[in-house]
């Protein structure tokens, strides 16, 4: 047998050496990849943390009062003046009520000069007039109905004369009024309406009686909210705008819903519902709506036409902020767009008010026109990924952007529409949304019936009033349209 070659030996422990040093390369290699790619999705993470700890209400859709405490504000060009009012400005003063609207007179003659002390006669032919109003201390009217009950002289049957239906609530018209209003413009809780009611006027009343008058409410307002939401559907122009809600609770967790608005010059609408989809949307503002509808960029509302659309420029405005914030190339295109905006709002405010003849603002809006979409598409090949797909999304609608400039009368933001829907976020805040359905309708025609009569600048409590009157009597109800075009029933003493 011959003999084995020491060196076949060293060899093959050498190649086995190289072997195990190949695979432990490899896995080096493999560890060095995997920790790699780890630290480029840490880093990801951390930059987007980042960029959300720095979103804010002038960058995104965030609203002002989440914005953490010290956040830098858009700062106003200082005017140099100090505050209050300035010199020279129209004063301010209560107006005096007319002679036949005061109570009580009380005349205060002096009886001796001041001077001298000689005894004076006579009156002043006119007093200086100074008015104090107050109120009387308030109590309710009680109405007690006594149904008395006859027997029949003839066969024995004992008939009792009913409480007449308008009457068989414990509380009347007004208070029942009283009551909504409480909740529905000044966004008292039903716990605070039961003690308000009893500070304010001795009424005695439990939690259950005041969801029971807001059930009562609910159904008398039907008529003038279903009536004002056919005007809003038959507007030559509208407002949209939605905003999250609470609607009920399951497990300790608030369901997810939306309220949405629709609102135009004089009417506006509001309805929760389950779902943010353009369903709820082309429902709201029906099917046949043919008006120029101005929104923000939600694509809720996609599905109407581009040509009747005009989009909201404080929200455009917020995205610039978002490019210019997020830095880099399309930090750089941002400053450019926002340059452009600012040229845009000026010419616009000019035009309001009336320095700027409108076919001057068309010429020069032209070119405005022109840099944005150029800067729009510019940032979509050239800038950052978020920045990139922001100005992609924006150019979708790119027609939408100009719409208030080609139709005189068209508002270039939707301010009016979250003017509108404010009073309800800050009801939400305090009220933490709706346990249900029911309470859901209350809040969408309490908030559609007091909102609509603030435009008109009209009386809620009497409206509310006459509303339970003529539910309760089966009568016509008043009609939340603007009082040129329907005449109002005159309303309860």
């Amino acid at each position: 047998m011959a003999e084995l070659d020491p060196r076949d030996a060293r060899i093959a422990k050498l190649e086995a050496l190289l072997e195990a040093a190949l695979e432990r390369i490899a896995h080096l290699e493999e560890e060095n990849r995997r920790l790699r790619e780890e630290n480029r999705q840490l880093r990801e993470e951390n930059r987007q943390l980042k960029e959300r700890l720095n979103l804010n209400s002038s960058n995104s859709s965030k609203p002002p009062s989440a914005d953490a405490p010290g956040t830098p504000r858009p700062l106003k060009k200082p005017t140099g003046r100090r505050p209050g009012g300035q010199p020279g400005h129209k004063k301010h003063e209560r107006s005096l009520l007319p002679p036949e609207a005061v109570q009580h007179v009380v005349e205060l003659v002096p009886k001796e000069c001041q001077g001298c002390g000689h005894r004076l006669v006579g009156r002043d032919c006119e007093p200086r007039r100074h008015q104090v109003v107050e109120v009387p201390p308030l109590s309710a009217v009680v109405t007690e109905y006594r149904s008395h009950a006859l027997e029949c002289r003839a066969c024995g049957t004992l008939t009792r004369q009913p409480v007449p239906a308008h009457a068989r609530s414990a509380f009347g018209d007004r208070l029942g009024a009283l009551a909504s209003l409480l909740v529905g413009k000044y966004r008292l809780s039903k716990r605070l309406v039961k003690d308000a009611l009893s500070d304010m006027v001795g009424v005695d009343l439990s939690v259950g009686s005041v969801v029971n008058l807001e059930g009562e409410m609910t159904d008398a307002l039907a008529p003038a909210v279903a009536e004002a939401l056919a005007y809003v559907q038959a507007a030559d122009e509208a407002h949209a705008d939605e905003t999250g809600w609470v609607e009920g609770r399951k497990e300790g967790r608030g369901h997810r819903a939306w309220l949405w608005v629709a609102a135009t010059a004089l009417v506006v609408v509001f309805h929760i519902a389950r779902s943010r989809g353009g369903k709820v949307a082309k429902a709201l503002l029906g099917e046949g709506f043919l008006g120029f509808l101005t929104t923000d960029r939600w694509s809720g509302y996609d599905w109407y036409d581009k040509g009747l659309r005009q989009l909201c420029w404080s929200h455009i405005t917020r995205d610039f902020q978002g490019f210019i914030d997020r830095g880099g190339e399309g930090g750089r295109l941002g400053t450019r767009l926002m340059r452009e905006r600012h040229r845009l709002f000026k010419w616009w405010h000019r035009v309001r008010d009336g320095t700027l003849a409108r076919e001057d603002f068309e010429q020069r809006m032209t070119k405005v026109r022109r840099t944005v979409g150029r800067l729009l598409r510019q940032a979509e090949v050239r800038a950052e990924k978020k920045t990139s797909g922001m100005a992609r999304e924006i150019l979708k609608l790119e027609e939408c952007l100009w719409t208030f400039v080609d139709v005189p009368g068209i508002e270039p933001t939707n301010n009016f529409g979250e003017q509108c829907i404010r009073h309800a976020v800050m009801y939400r805040k305090t009220s933490f949304g709706t346990q249900g359905p029911e309470g859901s309708c209350f809040v969408e025609r309490i908030f559609t019936a007091v909102t609509t009569l603030k435009l008109q600048e009209r009386g809620v409590l009497d409206f509310l009033t006459d509303t339970l009157r003529t539910h309760r009597r089966s009568l016509p109800p008043p009609s939340l349209l603007p009082l040129a075009e329907v005449p109002q029933p005159a309303h309860a003493a």
